[in-house]
């Protein structure tokens, strides 16, 4: 099982949807090579500089943490069934009220979806928060299959700095 990078009261909880097989074989968050994460992280000018899967870890030190809302590894999202999602939900809940980070960044707007039930979801800080006292922002997935654009990322990423 891929490890949770937590610490009381980070800055910015990242959420994904659960680790890839890729991530899972070496035991790193966002390890595909062709996921974006950590170039987006350093372009929207949350980390100082483009760190590597490896170094995942290091997040802790800028004050982020790093979990996903399903533990088990998938080739993909679209293999994660119901009951994944139903023990995933109970389980973040009681991750998020132990560690209190300040925001929840939902990797995907898929993730915020299952987790807060709700249909219509735009990017950014949600009106509505899960959690009182946490703030929930919605970004898009960093996957290589998102068709957006690094610019487009980073502008929403970016938007985490205020």
């Amino acid at each position: 099982m891929l490890p949770d990078h937590l610490a009381h009261e980070m800055n910015i909880l990242f959420i994904g949807f659960n680790p890839g097989l890729q991530s899972e074989k070496e035991g790193h968050h966002y390890a595909n090579p062709t996921n974006r994460f950590y170039t987006v992280l350093k372009e929207a000018g949350l980390t100082d500089c483009k760190l590597k899967p490896e170094e995942d870890h290091m997040l802790l030190q800028y004050g982020y943490g790093l979990t996903n809302i399903v533990d088990r590894p998938t080739r993909g999202a679209a293999d994660l069934t119901g009951e994944d999602y139903a023990k995933g939900r109970e389980k973040l809940h009681k991750k998020i009220a132990m560690y209190r980070p300040k925001v929840n960044c939902f990797v995907g707007k898929g993730v915020y979806q299952r987790f807060s039930g709700m249909k219509k979801v735009d990017w950014g800080f949600q009106p509505v928060n899960q959690i009182e006292g946490v703030r929930d922002f919605v970004a898009p997935s960093t996957s290589g299959l998102v068709r957006m654009s690094l610019d487009e990322l980073t502008q929403i990423y970016s938007k985490l700095l205020k």
